[in-house]
């Protein structure tokens, strides 16, 4: 049972709404008259002040406290270790990394709105979601045998082949104008799957 918007800690309930409409109506486009509003303060009534100085610290505070979650979730299942067989491996992977995204759908659809006009910190927020991902996937390529000089290379093609489809969904649209056929993600993965190992057997 969801608690209701009453039992929220008002701060988390502005950060909750202010990125929900950050994602679908752009930074710009959402003023704080229309968060105050979604967050159930008196519109124009100033409140939100009393929790964020500005709309650009309440947008700093949203993608800190998504990260921090990112974060917390990593630990865990870091926390499981490597399974010893890859096939297994890279369907944990696989799975963890197309959840996380769905997870992230709001910061990932802010990046692609707004990453002109704030590059330090959604480039920071690119790299937390794609790059410590990226980095994890050359590892475990690593523990399963690739050579140290093809494991970024390795892991770019397969990380760019795993995530580009959902990321594209994501940022830019439904999956009705999206040139990708429509595929479900247990046949997509097992696909994944079977392309990775025929990478990793290929000297």
């Amino acid at each position: 049972m969801q608690p209701s918007s009453s039992a929220v800690p008002t701060r988390d309930r502005i950060l909750d709404v202010a990125m929900e409409l950050f994602s679908t109506r752009g930074f710009r486009g959402t003023s704080i008259t229309q968060i105050e509003k979604a967050a159930g303060l008196t519109p124009g009534a100033g409140g939100i002040y009393h929790h964020f100085r500005t709309k650009e610290d309440l947008l700093k505070a949203g993608i800190a406290r998504q990260l921090a979650r990112l974060d917390a979730v990593r630990t865990i299942k870091d926390a499981l270790g490597p399974l010893g067989d890859i096939r297994a491996e890279l369907t944990v992977f696989a799975r963890y990394t197309l959840a996380e995204l769905d997870r992230e759908r709001e910061l990932i659809q802010i990046m692609a709105a707004e990453s002109r006009n704030h590059p330090g910190l959604l480039g920071e927020a690119c790299n937390a979601i794609f790059g410590t991902a990226l980095q994890q996937f050359a590892d475990l390529l690593r523990r399963a045998g690739l050579p140290e000089e093809r494991a970024p290379l390795i892991a770019s093609i397969g990380f760019g082949a795993l995530t580009s489809r959902k990321t594209l969904h994501i940022a830019f649209g439904p999956e009705a104008v999206s040139p990708f056929p429509e595929i479900d993600d247990d046949s997509y993965i097992d696909a994944w799957i079977d392309m990775m190992e025929t990478l990793l057997a290929t000297p």
